[in-house]
């Protein structure tokens, strides 16, 4: 497991392209047949993945976590962003068609993950915070999530929230994760920006063509840079960061965000002219 130390705002604001993206980029994150882990000191969050391709890929603890099994203490929400497969916690096989999800509840033992097809292989998101609380792990299908239309065409950020594990539907200890679509001609996520200084997000883009590219803005809203991030990148934003993106074409991300509270609208709005 990768342990990523995320430095303070006054830092940030005098780091280099290649310095911003070594700590809050993860650039390789999905590979074939392989769990991968990267561990972040804020909040404790840790962002990974699951690609069974020849054989199913079983969870097991690390030596971070001192632990007996992973989510011993943690739980953690799952996002299908490849072919159909399935995940067994426990002995109870859960099938995850693409965009499917799944909150995995604290005290889970054996978490198992397997593909339908070694050639069109499911690709698993995972997201996983401490857990006071143990809750019931719940198979999310991608029609149970709850809508939220935001944005127009003439602002180019049309797109649906697709929540998943929030307080309104399926329960969890402090995890909140869904995904955004964009609609077709529309580039601008979250906008107008916002902070949130009780929860910490992490975002994976995804559905990016291979020749495009999406501007990911971060920073204090008065000393943003940016990172440029391709398909299946992942960025771990700070709760002093903003958090916005705008792409060459369109695409969708996974939101999740663990910290001090649960509330979606938990935001301190800015005004496009706060920017700097």
């Amino acid at each position: 497991m990768e342990v990523r130390y995320i430095p303070a705002p006054e830092a940030f604001c005098r780091m280099t392209t290649q310095e911003i993206r070594d700590k809050f980029l993860i650039e390789s994150l999905f590979s074939p047949d392989t769990i991968s882990m990267v561990y972040c000191d804020v909040d404790r969050a840790i962002a990974g993945s699951a690609v069974p391709v020849s054989k199913p890929l079983t969870l097991g603890s690390a030596p971070q976590l001192r632990a007996d099994y992973f989510c011993q203490r943690r739980e953690m929400g799952v996002l299908n962003v490849g072919k159909s497969g399935s995940v067994t916690v426990d002995g109870n096989v859960m099938r995850l068609a693409p965009l499917d999800g799944l909150y995995i509840g604290r005290d889970s033992k054996e978490i198992v993950f397997a593909s339908d097809d070694a050639k069109a292989p499911a690709r698993f998101y995972l997201l996983s915070y401490p857990a006071h609380k143990a809750y019931p792990t719940t198979y999310i299908s991608k029609d149970q999530a709850a809508p939220q239309h935001l944005g127009s065409d003439a602002e180019c950020n049309k797109r649906t929230i697709n929540k998943y594990i929030h307080p309104d539907g399926v329960k969890s200890c402090q995890l909140v994760m869904g995904f955004t679509q964009l609609a077709e001609g529309s580039v601008w996520n979250t906008m107008p920006p916002h902070t949130h200084d009780r929860r910490m997000e992490v975002y994976l883009y995804f559905n990016i063509a291979q020749e495009a590219r999406v501007c990911h803005l971060m920073g204090e809203p008065d000393q943003t840079r940016h990172i440029v991030v391709a398909n299946e990148q992942v960025v771990i934003s700070p709760s002093w960061s903003i958090h916005s993106g705008v792409g060459t074409q369109s695409y969708a991300f996974c939101w999740g965000m663990g910290g001090e509270n649960q509330a979606f609208d938990d935001m301190d709005h800015l005004n496009i002219s706060d920017l700097k």
